[in-house]
């Protein structure tokens, strides 16, 4: 038997992250056992259903690499197919037409609980009386009056119901559109689906599923149910808790492979193991292995996971995701001692492209105006903290002397500058901390950062020296 799975969400909300790691989980049973995965739409609610989230829901799966067998499977374009089959359950005796208005309905709602509400339901069930007129009737099926409901879930173990409490459900309502339950069997069946895995707030569908299953003679799928990813405190994730869309942790400059391999991880254990390829989560997942317990959220885990998979990255790959114009004229050896100095600095793409734009545009005084979004200028604190009264004129002539001695000499890597450095230093008999933080101020305009040496290799003599000269003329300004 080919295994084949499916994702299934509703159009009604960006795709968020437990949905994500629905789909993932669904793709890697399926693709583990040589099988199929699709992609279904559920679109019927005309009125909640968004073509911006249709659309965002497609260009997630695509980014993050989630191909699906077959085309997609829109629920809108087959209520043909739902009505017929509702046609045949009427035909056999299995559901009925049910005549209760809304009014009755919200009375029923507000009057009858438990056994009384489902009592109430079936009133048309076996009804002998006159049809009420100008009524347009809805479809329900008729449900088990007594026995138990149960299936063999592959993540909770045996699940049971009692089926007197299982109402006779609307499958088709007044205007002809099908219900959820009704269309996901139905889908499921004609599909060919197999084994179907999503979260745990299904269970509750599962019976009337069931109900469907049986009374329209279908082989039920192998269920599992998953629990839902929850913040520290154990509850339902919220923006608050730093939970985004999809692609919104796409444009906070997350990777896609970084992405799965935390959500495929918080719900799946495999040892002390972290990070996994694609191909070593497909050799090592187990669908009735996924975690029974709810898992907490640590989004941490997820911004190491990326420092970890940048670290990685190939730098033509690299410098195609940053998508800088500034970068395009670099050597691609200096290309590749920027990219390993920034890459041990930051955990996603956007800071790394700050950090790329802040090393390889020239800082300006504070005062001067630009024209360029991303500018950086020279950090006044650090600047009054160093060029006190009392060595401002030393600090000033020692990069002056640095720069000429440096302008005529050629520099095949960072080792050369470096002893080029410390042999200057040395020479010069002056103190290396306060001058190695006026030269990174006078190069980067800030403290902190790569590897100041690695900053004039990746710079080159002719920048670094007029990058000197700039901030020589703005220190002489001060007074």
């Amino acid at each position: 038997m080919t295994i084949t799975t499916r994702f299934a969400p509703s159009p009604t909300g960006h795709l968020h992250i437990g949905g994500l790691r629905t789909a993932l989980y669904n793709y890697l049973h399926a693709k583990k056992n040589g099988g199929n995965f699709f992609l279904r739409i559920e679109d019927t609610d005309t009125q909640r259903n968004s073509k911006e989230a249709l659309e965002g829901i497609l260009e997630a799966l695509k980014w993050v690499g989630l191909d699906y067998d077959m085309p997609v499977v829109y629920q809108s374009q087959r209520l043909e197919v739902y009505q017929e089959y509702a046609k045949k359950l009427l035909e056999s005796g299995q559901a009925y037409y049910c005549y209760l208005t809304k009014e009755e309905l919200e009375i029923a709602r507000n009057n009858n609980k438990g056994a009384n509400h489902v009592a109430f339901s079936r009133k048309y069930r076996d009804y002998k009386g006159e049809i009420p007129k100008g009524i347009a009737p809805s479809i329900r099926i008729k449900s088990p009056l007594n026995g138990i409901l149960n299936f063999c879930d592959g993540v909770k173990g045996n699940i049971s119901f009692n089926a007197a409490e299982i109402d006779d459900f609307v499958i088709l309502r007044s205007d002809g559109t099908p219900t959820y339950n009704f269309v996901v069997v139905i889908d499921d069946a004609l599909s060919g689906i197999t084994d179907v895995i999503r979260g745990d707030d299904h269970i509750s569908n599962t019976p009337k599923q069931l109900v469907i299953y049986q009374s329209l003679n279908f082989k039920i799928p192998t269920f599992y149910h998953i629990p839902m990813i929850c913040n520290s405190e154990g509850k339902k994730l919220s923006k608050r808790d730093g939970a985004l869309s999809v692609l919104e942790y796409r444009d906070a400059g997350i990777l896609p492979q970084a992405l799965l391999n935390f959500l495929f991880r918080l719900g799946y254990s495999y040892g002390d193991k972290e990070i996994f390829t694609r191909d070593e989560m497909l050799t090592c997942f187990e669908a009735c292995d996924i975690n029974s317990k709810a898992s907490a959220c640590n989004f941490s885990k997820l911004y190491w996971l990326n420092a970890e998979y940048i670290k990685t990255l190939e730098h033509n790959n690299l410098q195609s995701l940053l998508n800088l114009d500034i970068l395009k004229s670099i050597d691609s050896h200096v290309r590749d001692v920027l990219f390993n100095e920034v890459k041990i600095r930051v955990n996603n793409l956007v800071d790394f492209r700050k950090e790329i734009i802040a090393i390889l545009c020239a800082p300006m005084p504070p005062e001067q105006d630009s024209n360029v979004l991303e500018s950086v200028y020279y950090d006044s604190t650090l600047f009054n903290k160093l060029f006190t009264h009392d060595i401002k004129q030393s600090i000033i002539e020692s990069l002056e002397s640095f720069k000429d001695s440096m302008s005529t000499r050629t520099f095949e890597d960072v080792g050369h500058i470096r002893d080029f450095t410390q042999d200057y230093i040395h020479t010069k008999g002056i103190k290396p901390s306060v001058f190695m933080q006026a030269l990174r101020l006078a190069l980067l305009g800030r403290k902190g950062g790569i590897d100041l040496m690695a900053c004039l290799y990746i710079l080159g003599v002719k920048e670094s020296t007029n990058r000197i000269n700039t901030f020589l003329n703005f220190a002489l300004e001060i007074k």
